[in-house]
């Protein structure tokens, strides 16, 4: 049995929600959004501070785990992905950070025209529902709805403050004129809830009857008709189905399974699917390749005040707030607790900032794993920019096995000096005089660990992903062999196939990456309309003057 839509949207996350919005809303076009999670009706998912139980939940998580590290003490590491409407949305942090300016910039420079700075930031604003408005930057009337957290804690202030007195700026809004220095973090949260793009751009037209939606569906094969894509094969309980597109299909599944899909129809690397036996479509070295992601540590301070989050890890405390957060959609359970954060360079002659920080007024793991044993706060720190490289490939012809995933942390040099320096600069935050009342012992790195040889040790075993993948199917230059997309999202060499979410970006941008994901589905909805992009921006973006000879 084969449905017939104008669009097929394989994957219903930040992107795809975006996209079966956009698609639909003039009531031209039918689009069928299929993705093989289920619903998000779920009080862990929907309450921001129990972010950590989907993120680690079988039912809302792909539970892809990368390969073993050799740079990491052979480690390998969680690499959450959201399955489940709204997709890494509904599972992620909720920290909304654009990116810096001269990322998209960046982008354009290697050959995605179009997609600078005064390019997507009309696309950004048109996404956001900022709280405190909008202006020049942000978007007041948007879908995507955002907020500050109401820094009730001393400990918030205290990072800006001592990062002022170390010598960084405070900026008013990283999201605005001034990523760099530190100052209040943006969340998806509105009203209390998790503001995923579920519930943004796909629960309010789910009634819309030109869009249909199917869950619990495995995309397992772009289906061609020469060089065209026509629809796609999937498998729903127990049944091989088939959905066609009269117009185009559309990847937006996601940094590991978009290039897996594109490899299981034949479209990648030639030799490499001949190995598996894999008919090639068409021959795309770049499909699976230039994987980037962000490393972090935990900087962990313990706090000689018993003013931190460790008081409300117990049963009780902890069900009082889910019972508040039940009633009232207030209190603890209504925000994710990152409320504060910073963007620095890490040396002179970086022209724009390289290292991110989010504050959190405990000293835990993010991913739940390990509780906090004592009063403390800590750092989220780890460098934007890392030079390292990895892929995704196909290990076997069955779709229903996980692709390899292979980041090769660390596997840069700049990588290693850019970690010291997190290590360092942290500490010298910590050591400022707006924590004098609270700062008790550095509970890890460890004050002893001072020598590059010690800092490298701590960083083997110590360091996390930031849960950011990106880059597999990367946009730019149709002549350059390594690119997958054209800067109108479309697979280069084949007809009616786009690719559009966080596997486009040709390098990973400064901060947390679904902001900008929900950008790519704004923006490419445009060119998949075929419609003229909105007019650029002039709004200025703020360069530190003296960045060549100094480091802050």
């Amino acid at each position: 049995m084969t449905d017939s839509f104008d669009y097929v949207i394989v994957g219903a996350g930040s992107a795809g929600c975006v996209m079966a919005s956009r698609l639909t809303e003039d009531g031209r076009h039918s689009v069928r959004l299929i993705e093989f999670g289920g619903s998000d009706r779920s009080v862990f998912i929907q309450m921001p501070s129990a972010l950590s139980i989907p993120m680690n939940s079988p039912r809302y998580d792909w539970r892809y785990h990368a390969e073993p590290e050799p740079a990491l003490a052979g480690r390998s590491l969680h690499t959450p992905r959201g399955k489940v409407l709204g997709g890494s949305s509904s599972i992620n942090g909720m920290v909304y950070i654009r990116g810096n300016a001269l990322d998209f910039d960046g982008w354009q420079e290697t050959g995605a025209r179009g997609w600078n700075y005064a390019g997507v930031l009309p696309y950004f604003r048109r996404a956001e529902g900022r709280e405190e408005g909008g202006d020049a930057y942000r978007g007041a009337d948007g879908p995507l709805k955002t907020s500050y957290g109401p820094m009730k804690n001393p400990l918030y202030a205290a990072f800006v403050e001592a990062a002022r007195e170390a010598g960084y700026p405070v900026t008013e809004d990283v999201n605005g004129y001034q990523q760099e220095g530190f100052g209040r973090m943006d969340m998806t949260v509105h009203k209390g809830r998790r503001w995923s793009a579920a519930n943004a751009y796909l629960k309010p037209v789910l009634s819309r009857p030109n869009l249909s939606v199917e869950t619990h569906a495995l995309a397992t094969r772009i289906l061609f008709e020469g060089r065209r894509a026509v629809g796609v094969e999937y498998e729903r309980g127990g049944e091989t189905k088939r959905v066609t597109a009269r117009r185009e299909v559309i990847l937006a599944a996601g940094p590991v399974n978009d290039p897996q899909l594109l490899n299981l129809s034949g479209i990648g690397d030639g030799a490499a699917l001949q190995a598996l036996g894999i008919d090639t479509v068409r021959h795309l070295p770049g499909v699976g390749e230039n994987l980037q992601d962000h490393l972090e540590f935990y900087f962990q301070v313990a706090s000689k005040e018993p003013i931190t989050l460790y008081s409300s890890l117990g049963l009780v405390p902890k069900a009082l707030i889910g019972m508040r957060w039940l009633a009232l959609k207030d209190g603890l359970g209504a925000t994710n607790h990152f409320e504060s954060c910073g963007f620095i360079r890490s040396r002179p002659g970086i022209p724009y900032p390289d290292i991110q920080y989010h504050f959190l007024p405990v000293a835990v793991r993010y991913d739940g794993n390990s509780m906090a044993s004592e009063h403390g706060f800590q750092a989220h720190v780890g460098p934007m920019r890392s030079k390292s490289r990895g892929h995704i490939r196909l290990k076997s012809r069955d779709p229903h096995q996980a692709p390899q995933i292979r980041f090769n942390y660390m596997s840069h040099p700049d990588d290693w000096t850019e970690m010291r320096a997190c290590v360092r600069l942290t500490r010298e935050i910590f050591a400022q005089p707006a924590f004098d009342r609270y700062r008790g012992r550095e509970i890890q790195p460890g004050a002893e660990v001072t020598a590059d040889e010690a800092i490298d040790r701590f960083i083997a075993w110590h360091v996390e992903s930031a849960y950011h993948p990106c880059g597999t199917c990367r946009m730019g230059d149709p002549a350059d062999p390594m690119t997958v997309v054209d800067p109108q999202t479309r697979v280069v060499g084949l007809e009616g196939l786009r690719i559009a979410d966080s596997s486009i970006m040709p390098t990973i941008t400064n901060g947390n990456l679904n902001a900008p994901t929900i950008m790519i589905g704004e923006k490419a909805s445009d060119h998949i309309l075929g419609r003229d992009p909105l007019p650029p921006s002039n709004a200025p973006a703020y360069r530190a003057k003296d960045w060549e000879t100094a480091q802050r």
